[in-house]
Formats: C-alpha cells, sequence, structure tokens
C-alpha cells in the first residue's frame, strides 16, 4: 500500500506557494499532482517587509503567521478536490513555512519559518509535521539546507557525479558522487537580488527568461566588487538568505563604484553574479551532469550563461530524472514529512554542520 503525504514550500523568493501531493512506496516518492498559488499581494508586501527589522514586528508576525497558514491551507483543499481525495486519505502535511528571518550563527543563532502549522490542521483536518529546520540549529547546524538529504535519496546515482542546483530566491547545490558522496550548501543568490532589481524598475515580479538581463552589459567592476562579499568566500558548511543579499547591500556596492550603471546593465550584472558564484562552486566538483530545479531552471538566459561557464558539465534540469524542477522542493517537504513518521533522519549532518543526524519536525494534530 502506498502512504500520500502533502508538501509544502513557499522559499526565499515568495512567488507562491507549492503543494506536491506524493505518493511513497516503500519510501520512494512519486509526485502525483503539483500546484503553485501566489500569495495575496497585500500579504506579499506584509512578508516582504517582515524579512527586515521594523516597527511593531511581533503584531506583524503574528497576523502574518495566521496569514500564511491560510494561504497553504487553499494549496491543501485544492490538491484533494482536484484529486478527488478526502482528508482521511492523506497520512500527513509537511509544511516548511515561510522563512521571514535565518541567523544561524552562534550560540543564539536562530532561523524562522511562519504558517501556523496548528491552523493548518485545522483548517485541513489533516495532521501536519513542520518546524523543520530549527532541530538541526540546536545541534549546531545551519539548518539548511536541507535539500540535499532528499536530493540524495531520489537522485543519487552510485556510478555518477552528479549535482542538483535548485536556483530559487538563494541557489544551493547537492554534489552526489559516486560512493555515496553527499556535500551541499547555499552559493548565494538565486533569483532574490534580480527579482528585487526588476521589480523597483519595472514592477515586474521576475524577469521572464532572463530577457531584460539579456539586453544589458555585465558591468566586470560591479560584478568583481559584488563577488568580494565574504560569504561567497566562506568555506561550508553555510547558509544564507536575504538578510545578506538584498537591495540595501546592492544600493551600496552600486553607490560605491562612483561611476553610473544603467537599470539594465545591473540587472545583467546581477544574473552574471548568480550565475559565477554557482559555476565557481561547481567547477571543483568535477561533476559530469548538472541537474537544475527551482524557479531559475526556467531562466533561459541564466540556463546558457551557466552552460557556458561550465563547458564540461551537462546542465539540464530535473525533469530528466522524472521529477519536474517546479516540484522538487515541496516534494522534499512531503519526504521529510515521511522520514518523521517513519524516524528516518532527515538532516546530513556533513552539510548542515550539526553534530549528528536527528529526525527533523514537530508534529500537530489535526484533532
Amino acid at each position: 500500500m502506498s502512504e500520500l503525504y502533502i508538501g509544502l514550500m513557499s522559499g526565499t523568493s515568495m512567488d507562491g506557494v507549492d503543494g506536491a501531493l506524493v505518493a511513497f512506496h516503500q519510501g520512494r516518492p512519486e509526485v502525483k499532482d503539483f500546484i503553485s498559488l501566489p500569495y495575496p499581494k497585500a500579504l506579499l508586501q506584509q512578508l516582504h517587509a517582515l524579512c527586515q527589522p521594523g516597527e511593531d514586528e511581533i503584531n506583524r508576525l503574528g497576523n502574518a503567521d495566521r496569514a500564511v497558514s491560510a494561504a497553504f491551507s487553499q494549496v491543501v483543499l485544492t490538491l484533494l478536490e482536484r484529486n478527488k481525495l478526502s482528508a482521511s486519505q492523506i497520512a500527513a502535511i509537511g509544511s516548511h513555512g515561510q522563512t521571514i528571518r535565518h541567523h544561524p550563527q552562534g550560540k543564539t543563532g536562530f532561523t524562522l519559518q511562519i504558517g501556523d502549522p496548528n491552523s493548518l490542521a485545522v483548517a485541513t483536518n489533516i495532521r501536519v509535521i513542520a518546524d523543520f529546520r530549527r532541530k538541526d540549529v540546536a545541534l549546531g547546524g545551519q539548518g539548511a539546507p536541507l535539500v540535499p538529504a532528499f536530493h540524495h535519496a531520489v537522485f543519487a546515482n552510485p556510478g555518477a557525479a552528479r549535482a542538483v542546483v535548485n536556483i530559487g530566491g538563494i541557489a544551493n547545490i547537492s554534489y552526489l558522487g559516486p560512493d555515496d558522496q553527499v556535500s551541499g550548501w547555499d552559493t548565494g543568490p538565486g533569483n532574490c537580488l534580480m527579482d528585487a532589481w526588476i521589480r523597483r524598475q519595472k514592477e515586474l515580479a521576475y524577469d521572464k527568461d532572463g530577457a531584460w538581463a539579456a539586453q544589458g552589459e555585465v558591468d566586470e567592476p560591479l560584478l568583481k566588487e559584488l563577488l568580494a562579499h565574504p560569504y561567497f568566500a566562506s568555506p561550508p558548511p553555510k547558509s544564507t538568505g536575504r538578510e545578506l543579499f538584498n537591495l540595501g547591500w546592492l544600493d551600496s556596492v552600486i553607490a560605491s563604484q562612483g561611476h553610473s550603471i544603467s537599470p539594465v546593465d545591473v540587472q545583467a550584472t546581477l544574473l552574471a553574479l548568480t550565475t559565477s558564484s554557482l559555476a565557481d562552486s561547481l567547477r571543483p566538483l568535477n561533476a559530469e551532469h548538472i541537474y537544475l530545479c527551482g524557479g531559475g531552471a526556467h531562466n533561459s538566459t541564466l540556463r546558457q550563461a551557466l552552460g557556458a561557464a561550465l563547458p564540461d558539465c551537462r546542465v539540464e534540469d530535473t525533469a530528466a530524472l522524472n521529477i519536474h524542477p517546479d516540484t522538487v522542493e515541496a516534494a522534499a517537504f512531503a519526504w521529510l514529512a515521511w522520514c518523521f513518521d517513519h524516524k528516518q533522519p532527515g538532516n546530513l549532518p556533513g552539510v548542515t554542520g550539526a553534530a549528528r543526524k536527528a529526525v527533523l519536525g514537530a508534529l500537530y494534530p489535526a484533532d
């Protein structure tokens, strides 16, 4: 008998809530359906504001916590209706929530995801497993990235050297080497700076296919200064987010250049920043195949640039491995919920820096 789980995810790009209906056959996941619903515009504005310090944060956080849960609930209910399923047929929901702060370093480091799992359980009448990252942080880890464990479970090939590259708001890589080798880390900005810049300049949510970036020229001095950020040179384990890579930081670097840079050239340079930071991390791994997932997998300009930077690698997306690139992260949180139920560890200490493996998550019953 297969077990049905629903995985829910919204990443640093905040471009919507992804939901994957996943059937597990003796632990092997099969994605049966996937949907993505956008956040309401007002909630998206609240979430963007919460990513930076501001006034009245506790009240705004509390309200957003419930509102994110409502958005996640709508994805679940839509999946159930579309697949003619009842709540009782779903073993559990694995909910990542929405990250609004990620500061995992130091003795009091923390990571914070909102989307009240109690409200989600009540609204859907399905038990919820959530809060996957903080056990890893409690064990001295970064709490991120968590997806390399899932990538290893579903994409590894003992005789091949593969890299799975997730390009969301932040980009991360999983290296799946021969002899069961696994490593992974956040490489830096994926789409977050490109999205923020085109939102400011053109009031567009994102640069479709990298078309605007393709019209510009890379400003090499600006790119060099952006890549001089200490994060890029720091060794793994490491993870990052909007706390480091945001418009405030970008504005300060642009202002330091001493020459004017057209908006379209900034966009081209931001695409080159994502490409360069990814290629610099991937090149030493000598992976034979690179598989892309996340929203950035659809950016044809970015894909071409990454292929040009890594001419010895075959670059394609995870559809070649039978999982659509849009579904991978949501499926990963369905898998983490399955791991919780089967008392299987969900982290890789070699990736996150945690002291040991651990079962991740906490249970929120529906009754």
